[in-house]
């Protein structure tokens, strides 16, 4: 496989999961993400502004989330963040004990 095929196979990929947490899976929420895959939406604009970067573009924290969250954040979160329940934050905290609470 070529590089511009892979790259392209990649970006269909990532738009794939991009729709997938957006579109069908918004309820699942970033906590929930975090605990079982050690990563979350957030992390995906992270990596986002962060590639974008390595390219010479600039992205702000709220830019690169919005592109992520197809909104800007604020409204993501009133429309579809509920507070983290207890056992959410237990097993959260549970999770990430080795890495002193720091997810990748």
């Amino acid at each position: 496989m070529d590089d511009t095929t892979r790259t392209e196979i990649e970006a269909a990929t990532f738009r794939a999961l991009m729709h997938h947490l957006l579109e069908k899976r918004p309820d699942v929420q970033n906590i929930d993400l975090m605990t079982l895959a050690g990563f979350c939406r957030n992390c995906l604009s992270r990596w986002y502004q962060e590639a974008a970067e390595t390219r010479g573009i600039t992205l702000s924290k709220d830019e690169a989330r919005e592109i992520v969250y197809a909104m800007p954040f604020a409204d993501w979160t009133e429309k579809h963040q509920r507070p983290a329940s207890a056992d959410q934050q237990s097993a959260f905290a549970a999770a990430f004990k080795e890495n002193v609470g720091k997810p990748t």
